[in-house]
């Protein structure tokens, strides 16, 4: 019985979020650069059983891709060849940022904390995981 690992992929920076074994809960794991994303996973699904990545779907208002997309294609291509059996799901994740700030906010984090980006990544990672497992 594996996880579920979902991903905030960026251009600098990629946060990373796990399920727990029965998969009902999403909880924050890392933030990793990007140009070391695929060694990351490499290492960490040789300790850990990994079924699906869900990898964020950045969307416009009006349901059309985001330039970022551009970013994600090459990455899930390589995703797709590095790990074959690995399935791989996409998640909206418009309005992730925002929601991960608001929570940081609302949990009383410093404003200093606040501005790391990478605390940032690693929420909207746990938010499109969640998302993800609620609409499942």
């Amino acid at each position: 019985m594996g996880i579920i690992l979902a991903l905030d992929f960026g251009k600098k920076r990629t946060g990373i979020a796990i399920t727990d074994p029965l998969k009902l809960i999403a909880s924050a794991l890392t933030t990793v650069e990007t140009k070391s994303l695929i060694s990351f996973l490499k290492d960490y699904c040789s300790k850990v059983t990994v079924e699906t990545f869900v990898v964020g779907l950045p969307k416009q208002m009006n349901n059309k891709p985001s330039e970022s997309e551009q970013l994600i294609q090459p990455f899930l291509k390589t995703l797709r060849n590095t790990f074959p059996d690995i399935a791989i799901e996409r998640e909206d994740e418009r309005f992730t940022s925002k929601m991960a700030f608001q929570t940081m906010i609302d949990s009383g984090m410093k404003k200093k904390k606040r501005q790391n980006k990478a605390v940032v990544d690693e929420i909207s990672a746990t938010l499109i995981l969640q998302s993800y497992l609620n609409r499942k």
